[in-house]
Parts: structure tokens; sequence; C-alpha cells
């Protein structure tokens, strides 16, 4: 029965995912984003790539349904018809890259994702205006929301490409963590229906994402309270400040 829920791991290492997924859910929380980010850069230190990507489907898609209607139905159906085009290059090409998660060596996405996001939010740190001008932010939601999906499909990280098209067009805080949680809950329904036909989500894979649901829930509503105490100026570099750190964090793992 314990293999089941813990994928075969010692209890020590299921211990530690537990651990992980708290404290993802809790920056989730107060954030609205990072949990696969987190969650694919702590578990690479000590589970196999198939079942670190496996662990976070189930979490990822029930803490974004929380986050996507925290606002209530009308915001939510709101928000995805604002960005649709964004939901549908992601859920297209989440399908696309899905099959290919065990073919690309994970030096290669790590690298991919890691620098850009790094320059990005080190350059908004430290106040480069990195905004779209608006004559072309159809075109840019377009190709973000296909480099987010094609990413999405092998990694199980979709969020930063979105992050910075919310970034650079100034989205308000509560739009922000609305669009999040849209865009990722559509984003993981379908990596899950996805992997589904894949075979990388299967009885013992399913248990173990399952049991990683209750701390990341856990960890969400603690860092609800920290996300409503946050003003916009001090969201907006949060958020930058975490994505610095996360794409540091991809690079250096793909570099050991």
């Amino acid at each position: 029965m314990f293999d089941l829920v813990s994928g075969g791991l010692s209890g020590q290492a299921f211990a530690a995912a537990l651990a992980v997924t708290l404290f993802a859910g809790f920056v989730k929380g107060a954030v609205g984003f990072a949990m696969p980010m987190i969650l694919v850069s702590a578990f690479a230190i000590f589970l196999p790539q198939h079942l670190a990507l496996a662990g976070l489907i189930l979490p990822t898609l029930v803490t974004n349904l929380s986050q996507a209607f925290r606002q209530g139905v009308g915001p939510a159906r709101e928000t995805t018809v604002t960005y649709r085009r964004f939901l549908i290059a992601t859920v297209i090409c989440i399908a696309i890259s899905a099959p290919f998660a065990d073919a690309i060596p994970r030096m290669v996405y790590l690298l991919m994702l890691g620098l850009p996001i790094t320059i990005f939010a080190g350059l908004q740190l430290m106040g480069k205006s990195l905004a779209i001008h608006l004559d072309h932010r159809d075109r840019a939601e377009w190709g973000l929301g296909v480099i987010g999906g094609l990413y999405g499909g092998v990694s199980g990280i979709w969020g930063p490409p979105l992050l910075v098209f919310l970034l650079s067009t100034g989205a308000d805080k509560l739009t922000m963590i609305r669009a999040q949680g849209v865009v990722f809950l559509i984003g993981a329904a379908t990596l899950l229906l996805a992997h589904l036909t894949t075979g990388l989500l299967n009885a013992q894979t399913l248990g173990f994402s399952a049991a990683l649901c209750l701390p990341a829930l856990a960890g969400l509503y603690a860092g609800y309270v920290v996300q409503d105490r946050l003003d916009q100026a001090r969201f907006r570099r949060w958020t930058q400040g975490l994505l610095v750190v996360t794409g540091l964090n991809m690079v250096r793992l793909a570099l050991t």
C-alpha cells in the first residue's frame, strides 16, 4: 500500500517530497506561481525524471483550480476570454510536446528555460522597461503561449512565459494571480490528459501525485494569507526576485 502512494520511494525520500510540496504550495499561494519550478528543481535532486514530472501534475491541477476561482466564476470566465490566445497556443503545444518528455535531455530544457528567465527578471529588477508595445501584444501572446506549451509538455513548467507577458504588459496584482490560475489550470488539465496517453501516469505515479495534493493545498492556503497582505509594488518585486532565483537554480541544475 505504501508503494502505491510513495511511488516506490523510501520513507525518507517520500517525506522529503511531501516537505518540498508543502513549501512549493506556500510560495504559489503567496505569489501565484512557481510550484512546478520549485518541484522540478528540488525533485531533480532525489527523484527519477519521470517520477518528478508525474508527481507535480495533480498538485498543480488542484492548486490552480483554487487559484483560478478564488475571486469567483465570473472573473475567471472573463480572464479566460482575455487570455484566450495564450491558452489556445499553450494547450495545443503541450499536447504536441508531451510525447517527447523522455527524449529531451534534462540539461537542455533547464538551460533553455533558466537562462531567459534569469535575464528577463534580472533586467526588470534593475528597472529596465521591457513592456510589450500594444501593437504587438497579440503576436507576443501567441508566441509566448507556444513557447510555454512546448516547454510545458516536456518539463511540466509553462508559467515563466506567461509571467513575462503579464509583467511586461503591466498587469495588476489580482489580474496576474487570476490569469496564472486560469492558464495554469487549463494547462495542467491538458498535461494530465496528455500523460495518461503517454503512459507516464500509471497506477504507481498517479498514487504518488495524489499523495502530494494535501501538502500542496495546505501550503497554498497558508500562502494566501501572505498574498493578501502584499501591495502591488512589493508583489511585483517578489515575483521578479523569485523568477531570478528560480532561473539561476535551473541553470545550476543543468550544469551539475
